[in-house]
């Protein structure tokens, strides 16, 4: 169900994460976040850091706002993206620690960053039936909506991803893990939407990292697609379901060394229930754009990454502007949607280098916007008038 981006064409977002403040030392350790919250020094330095990220991206000129990902530890390569969820499911105990130090994913040998990002992923194993926990999606939710009139964006990783990379000693196989892991986020994700949440981005599927790159019995294209579907089941009669995906983000990495293609993948992207998909253009300087347009029925709007979370390099609002220009030429502007490739991390970059890519997305989409006769947003951090410090 469309609810912010119906009506509204070439509406401007970010997927999600942004630099965390120096100021911002506190951690979770794996602890719920209502009772971290009762600790006054946390509380503070949590509000305060969601309400500096709300205000940055409001000065950028955006229209659908995000928290931050304020919940995630600052942790190395972005473990606390998998190590939220993990952490406080019913069914997970313990860590799982790697013997020796050759990580089974593909093209990490030591040497590597990713190497070390994975060397570093120790997560929890599953040794019970997956059930919810204390994830707590719609307090934390409405910790951010109570401080705009913007809506706020949820994003949080889905159950594949979540499961690819927990420790299996309890399920006879991944299929059956997947599953009850996707039923345990259903509820979660359900609750969130009753809370009133008006977007729930479930983060990327691994239907992209599979289909065409690896022969996966077990992980077919069809089964992806189904888990992912028994995920959000429910969630669109009330709210605004998007499909995050990318390839990689942690440390500000590709998961691969090699560049990808969407195009395998498509078709399946296509069956998701899902309002909007999202899809790296900014990266691979739209390679795929014509291919998603062709392949993405009509009922489905488009999320294009026009700015990179890989480079430190803040992009001119006309390289934006040229790469909506081109993603119009397959996709109508009703469908369109304008954002970042993925996150932009915790670590990956400073706080100023993520805002003046969100200044020069929007300024970017304005030009277009200009172009098509659509009303601009305002860019309070472009006004000359105001313009005294950055």
């Amino acid at each position: 169900m469309l609810t912010v981006t119906k009506d509204r064409p070439l509406l401007t977002t970010i997927t999600g994460s942004l630099p965390r403040p120096a100021w911002f030392n506190g951690n979770l350790l794996g602890r719920p976040f209502s009772v971290v919250t009762t600790e006054l020094g946390y509380r503070e330095q949590y509000t305060d850091a969601v309400q500096s990220y709300l205000a940055d991206q409001t000065r950028a000129g955006l229209d659908l706002l995000t928290d931050g990902d304020a919940r995630c530890d600052c942790d190395m390569g972005g473990r606390s993206w998998f190590g939220y969820p993990a952490e406080r499911l019913e069914g997970v105990t313990g860590f799982h620690v790697a013997r020796g130090n050759t990580p089974s994913s593909r093209d990490k040998v030591p040497g590597d960053l990713m190497f070390e990002v994975i060397e570093a992923r120790v997560l929890p194993k599953v040794t019970g039936p997956i059930k919810r926990g204390p994830l707590e999606y719609a307090r934390i939710w409405k910790t951010a909506q109570r401080l705009t009139r913007k809506p706020v964006k949820f994003g949080a990783i889905c159950a594949q991803v979540l499961t690819s990379g927990l420790h299996n000693a309890y399920y006879k196989d991944r299929r059956s893990l997947l599953m009850d892991m996707s039923i345990a986020m259903n509820e979660e994700l359900n609750e969130l939407a009753d809370a009133g949440c008006l977007v729930i981005q479930v983060e990327e599927p691994s239907i992209h990292g599979t289909v065409g790159i690896v022969d996966d019995r077990e992980w077919t294209g069809d089964f992806l697609v189904e888990a992912f579907n028994r995920e959000v089941n429910g969630l669109r009669n009330k709210t605004e379901v998007w499909c995050h995906s990318c390839w990689g983000n942690p440390a500000a990495q590709r998961t691969e060394t090699v560049a990808r293609s969407y195009q395998a993948a498509l078709p399946f992207f296509n069956r998701l229930d899902a309002d909007v998909l999202t899809f790296e253009a900014a990266d691979n300087g739209g390679a795929d754009l014509e291919a998603i347009g062709k392949e993405i029925a009509a009922d489905k709007k488009i999320c294009i990454g026009v700015i990179s979370h890989r480079t430190l390099q803040v992009e001119r609002p006309d390289e934006v502007a040229a790469l909506i220009r081109k993603a119009l030429q397959h996709i109508r502007p009703e469908r369109l949607i304008v954002s970042t490739d993925c996150g932009f991390g915790r670590q990956g970059m400073s706080r100023l280098h993520a805002f003046y890519k969100m200044v020069s997305l929007v300024r970017g989409t304005n030009v277009v916007r200009k172009e098509l006769g659509l009303p601009v947003a305002d860019v309070l951090a472009a006004d000359p008038k105001g313009a005294l410090i950055g």
